[in-house]
């Protein structure tokens, strides 16, 4: 005899409501709330606990067939407490933000931490995200950093908002990986990180300190910012003026500029790189 087909939630369900309405951001900020898509994300929810231990993952969508491909991920979901909803294809289509849906979304409870929170912790990697509007850039930018074995990030009060799902998705599960500070005045971030030791870089073409230059002289090992400017006008005078440096790529080649992404991974890893010769910076292969 034929096993029962699972019951799908109702597309007309107020949980699938409320889980559309979560691509806006004024839902997103009201219930503190926003969404992860596809199989990375949901299992990186799924593991992480906030800081009182309280479990991210507060709502599992799955297609029966996404749920029979990552039982891990389902089962990782139930143990964190969450509701799973097993849905059609339309329904995981309606809620979700993007044109191919993998057949999990999660509901996910706000993580970006208080600056100051930052601070206590002696970061010896940052990176400062000043004026960055554009959500894709925004979550590549989490990913370099986390990669890089950055301890925190900033985003100023000008910035893109983390939750976008297009930044979740560039972020590819970084979300969960390290804190994130948002809404911070750009002066207040870089006050900030200079009280507590940490030497900030402003990173700008038109640099007056060429970063081979300061990887060859030995004078990046310590705790570094570094702060990246908006997509199309880079960072303004006022602010490369709080910097304890401004900080260029060099171009060996014939392309005329870096894009901020593509910039941010090169200057992120040559601090990483730095600390690690002078014994400074966490990895995350360290057991």
């Amino acid at each position: 005899m034929p096993s029962a087909a699972p019951e799908l939630i109702s597309p007309r369900s107020p949980r699938v409501a409320a889980a559309r309405r979560l691509a806006k951001r004024n839902f997103r900020s009201k219930e503190r709330l926003f969404l992860a898509e596809g199989p990375q994300a949901v299992r990186e929810a799924a593991a992480h606990r906030g800081e009182t231990g309280t479990a991210t993952l507060v709502e599992l969508f799955s297609t029966p067939e996404a749920a029979d491909r990552y039982p891990d991920i389902v089962g990782d979901a139930r143990s964190a407490g969450a509701r799973v909803h097993l849905a059609d294809e339309q329904v995981i289509a309606d809620i979700s933000t993007t044109v191919t849906p993998q057949g999990l979304v999660g509901v996910c409870r706000f993580l970006d931490t208080p600056f100051e929170e930052i601070l206590r912790a002696r970061p010896r990697l940052v990176a400062v995200l000043a004026n960055v509007r554009d959500p894709g850039n925004a979550g590549t930018v989490l990913r370099c950093a986390d990669a890089a074995g950055a301890e925190a990030v900033v985003l100023t009060d000008a910035s893109v908002d983390l939750y976008n799902p297009k930044a979740v998705r560039a972020s590819v599960g970084s979300h969960f990986h390290l804190p994130v500070a948002v809404g911070v005045p750009v002066e207040r971030a870089v006050a900030g990180l200079k009280e507590a030791g940490v030497s900030v870089l402003a990173a700008d073409g038109a640099g007056t300190h060429d970063l081979d230059h300061e990887l060859d002289t030995g004078s990046m090992g310590g705790p570094t910012a570094w702060v990246f400017g908006n997509e199309a006008w880079g960072l303004p005078e006022e602010t490369r003026a709080l910097a304890d440096a401004v900080v260029r790529v060099p171009i060996h080649g014939k392309a005329e500029s870096l894009n901020l992404a593509t910039a941010a991974a090169v200057c992120l890893y040559a601090s990483a790189r730095a600390q690690r010769a002078a014994g400074g910076c966490r990895s995350v292969t360290d057991s």
